[in-house]
């Protein structure tokens, strides 16, 4: 018994079509965003010599211990006196200031680092960094 049904070779193009439509519209939203343009301040070249920047100043060392004590270059200090003597150390080259490197107890309470940044923040110091052990 033969059958005249041939199998149906026909390709169903509407799913096709349906991303076809999604990534046309994708692109017509996006294309007018990439045409606005936008001004770069380029620096230009000058026949001036660049002068290097000045050594820096030693860094200041400041150790939290479990205790939560604050030791600022190897000397116990307060907690409500930092704030000043950052500023000091600020205040004596504002553009070339000094590293602050935090080294704190794994057992310190985290109150104390928090007064300690703090008070960097207020005293306007900018090169803070946290050493570990």
């Amino acid at each position: 018994m033969a059958s005249n049904a041939s199998a149906m070779a026909d390709i169903n193009v509407t799913p096709l079509v349906d991303v076809l439509l999604v990534l046309l519209i994708i692109f017509m939203v996006t294309m007018p965003i990439q045409s606005i343009p936008v001004d770069v301040d380029l620096p230009q070249k000058t026949d001036t010599p660049v002068e290097p920047p000045p050594n820096p100043p030693d860094p200041i060392k400041l150790r939290i211990d479990a205790s939560g004590q604050v030791f600022w270059n190897d000397s116990p200090a307060a907690v409500d006196e930092l704030e000043s003597k950052m500023t000091e150390e600020v205040q004596r080259d504002p553009g070339n200031q000094p590293e602050l490197q935090i080294d704190t107890n794994e057992s310190a309470q985290y109150g104390v680092l928090a007064k300690v940044l703090v008070a960097a923040k207020n005293a306007r110091m900018v090169k803070i960094g946290f050493v570990q052990n």
